[in-house]
């Protein structure tokens, strides 16, 4: 695409160019099935002192509609010495990873297929009282250029299914459900196996879990629970525009302060596979690994244009926009903490009195931290015992960072089929996240 960019002016075009597949059953019966495409621009106007911005789905108004940015705007002295300018990168490159392996290239009917047959694994319980599945993917191609002289195209691309169950056993109720999230049509199959033994694991924890003893805790986290408590407690408060003009926040972030156990390491980056999978960002920044605690030290925070420059600190790769409609702002990609040495039975050994996370309905906060367990087991003298109920687990931010005290080796990684992450009006944003089991003291259960 030729594009004349103003002159005096910085401006960039992100284009995106969409599909996506949508199926979900209840009970067994066809609830939707639709393919959706879309393809729109959003189109970027700097001045040196705002930003201006048109959304369009006519690619061949671009042009027009960045003429009238710049008809608009005021005319900066010397655009190029603007730090935000300054701080822009102008990458060149072509990466088409998922074209072999397109998921618009799998007919329909085998999606509806593979659906279905996962789908029938519920009726063989008579526990399950109502259950749905869905299958989803989504296909994005990226165009990005910029008066820099960026000139970016890639690709993403995700695959999906989910079973969602609600359970009733000897008159106790419950629910759970399996996902399964891959970046390839065929890797969703052969996952028979794992989703029965889901629906066994669930059915059992319902029939003997008992409430918990309210208390304060030593817990061990399974992978995935640590993976949402560093996306959600960790990683939220390393996006440096809730820092921009609050000098309280800032003291408290120095770079170098320790804000955790000194084995701890938290990480961010866009280049893994999977979910979080961002090459280059909505601003043509280059995905890179990003230290954000290191050896327990804030060493780093996530950042965008504007951000970077107004902290004079590096570009992260870190400016995402939810789709083309929206401008891009400080987002997370892939946020996960750090393996150790341990073993899970080396973690679980000296904890005389805890419990095990192993999975969970949901996470959230900032300063305080509150984790909705789904599966649940007390340790006793070094050993998994009984599955316990507990409606929360919660502990301040700062201080649990200082709390974890073990860390398995092996980091695995994570992706939600449904839905995303959420920041102000863009929702749902594609991110993994992930980390190793951990051991942390001073949890508060409920």
């Amino acid at each position: 695409m030729r594009i004349r960019f103003p002159k005096g002016f910085y401006s960039d075009i992100r284009i995106e160019d969409t599909k996506q597949t949508d199926i979900a059953l209840e009970n067994g019966d066809v609830r939707q099935n639709r393919v959706r495409s879309s393809c729109g621009a959003l189109i970027r106007l700097y001045d040196g002192s705002r930003w201006y911005y048109q959304a369009t789905t006519q690619l061949e108004m671009i042009q027009t509609e960045l003429d009238q940015l710049a008809q608009m705007a005021k005319r900066p002295v010397n655009i190029h010495s603007d730090s935000v300018v300054k701080v822009l990168e102008s990458n060149k490159e072509k990466r088409m990873r998922y074209q072999d392996q397109s998921v618009q290239n799998i007919d329909r009917s085998e999606k509806l297929a593979l659906l279905k047959d996962y789908d029938r694994l519920c009726r063989a319980y008579p526990e399950i009282s109502m259950y749905k599945s869905y299958y989803t993917d989504n296909v994005t191609i990226k165009t990005f250029l910029s008066s820099k002289g960026a000139d970016l195209q890639f690709d993403t691309q995700s695959a999906a299914v989910a079973i969602r169950y609600n359970l009733t056993v000897n008159g106790k109720l419950g629910r759970g459900g399996k996902e399964a999230v891959k970046t390839s049509f065929p890797g969703l199959a052969g996952q028979e196996q794992t989703i029965r033994a889901e629906i066994e694991k669930d059915i059992t924890f319902v029939r003997d879990a008992v409430p918990v003893e309210p208390g304060v805790y030593t817990c061990v986290l399974a992978p995935v629970v640590t993976g949402v408590f560093a996306h959600e407690s960790f990683g939220h408060k390393s996006e440096a525009d809730f820092m921009i003009g609050d000098e309280t926040m800032m003291n408290a972030w120095a770079i170098g302060s320790v804000v955790g156990s000194e084995n701890l390491n938290i990480m961010e980056r866009g280049d893994c596979e999977g979910n979080g999978y961002v090459p280059f960002d909505d601003e043509g920044t280059r995905a890179r690994l990003n230290y954000i605690i290191q050896n327990g030290r804030l060493s780093g925070r996530l950042h965008s244009s504007v951000t970077a420059a107004s902290l004079h600190e590096n570009l992260t790769g870190n400016a995402r926009a939810v789709n083309f409609e929206f401008e891009p702002i400080v987002r997370m990609t892939n946020t996960y903490i750090g393996g150790g040495t341990l073993t899970f039975d080396e973690l679980i050994r000296p904890v005389r009195n805890g419990l095990f996370i192993e999975d969970l309905h949901h996470g959230s906060g900032m300063t305080t931290f509150t984790i909705a367990p789904h599966r649940a087991y007390r340790i006793r003298d070094g050993a998994i015992a009984e599955p316990v109920q507990i409606s929360v687990i919660s502990g301040n931010v700062m201080e649990t960072l200082h709390h974890i005290d073990g860390f398995s080796r092996d980091v695995e990684f994570f992706s939600f089929a449904m839905g995303g992450c959420g920041k102000m009006e863009q929702f749902p944003l594609r991110v993994a996240f992930g980390g190793p089991y951990i051991r942390v003291n001073g949890i508060v259960a409920q």
